[in-house]
């Protein structure tokens, strides 16, 4: 903790806006740890950094309805209330990020640092939109991107069912039929989605959630220094 705060110090009057997707994908996971469950970690460390410091900390949960709105004050009554939010809410349907991101640009006054944690099942266009939206707006904007090394690898050897954890379906697939088709739809997607983080200059973070998350927030506040320094 102690490093954490020291690093966090750099940005005083910090408004810290946490965006949490909470659609039904962000179940997924493996070896005792979800997405959910990853992202949780995440926000609850930057929040209670930021609460440290006497910022300013909101909270706004994107499911297939735009869910949880917690606008950002400074006080410690407020940021239990958020952690207790944040402790009760579960993942279900399909995802409202777009929508949800559209509304933090348009409903945060102040500048802000808008912390995204998302799987980001949704289109690189679409996201795209948003991250200029709340650039435009003056937003810092920090992305952490969930996922799951199975996604990354398509490493099944049988055929295996696959269910639509925001829709409910499900198929079943013989893996060695798809690798090659998904490898390249897989690609295409990321590629998508670092030209929009590059031109929007997003901070923008891939994480495997069987990566340490307190690593994965050393290097990422770390990593602010440059931005704080040449602001």
């Amino acid at each position: 903790d102690r490093f954490y705060v020291k690093e966090f110090e750099a940005d005083t009057n910090l408004r810290l806006v946490a965006v949490l997707d909470t659609s039904g994908s962000m179940k997924y996971g493996a070896h005792g740890e979800t997405k959910i469950g990853y992202a949780k970690k995440i926000l609850a460390t930057l929040m209670y950094l930021a609460g440290q410091q006497g910022d300013a900390v909101g909270l706004v949960c994107a499911a297939d309805k735009l869910g949880v709105q917690i606008p950002a004050r400074r006080n410690p009554a407020h940021l239990r209330a958020i952690f207790d939010t944040l402790s009760e809410v579960e993942p279900q349907g399909e995802t409202g990020l777009i929508d949800a991101l559209h509304a933090v640009a348009e409903q945060t006054a102040q500048r802000a640092l808008v912390v995204v944690v998302s799987d980001l099942f949704v289109s690189p266009e679409d996201l795209a939109g948003c991250f200029q939206h709340l650039r435009f707006r003056k937003h810092d904007v920090a992305v952490f991107h969930l996922l799951e090394n199975a996604e990354l690898d398509f490493d099944f050897d049988r055929p295996t069912r696959f269910v639509d954890l925001e829709g409910g379906s499900s198929l079943l697939i013989e893996p060695t039929a798809v690798r090659r088709e998904y490898a390249d739809v897989l690609h295409a997607y990321l590629d998508g989605l670092d030209t929009a983080v590059r031109e929007a200059a997003v901070d923008y973070r891939r994480v495997c959630i069987d990566q340490p998350h307190g690593d994965l927030l050393a290097r990422f506040l770390l990593g602010r220094l440059p931005r704080r320094r040449g602001k």
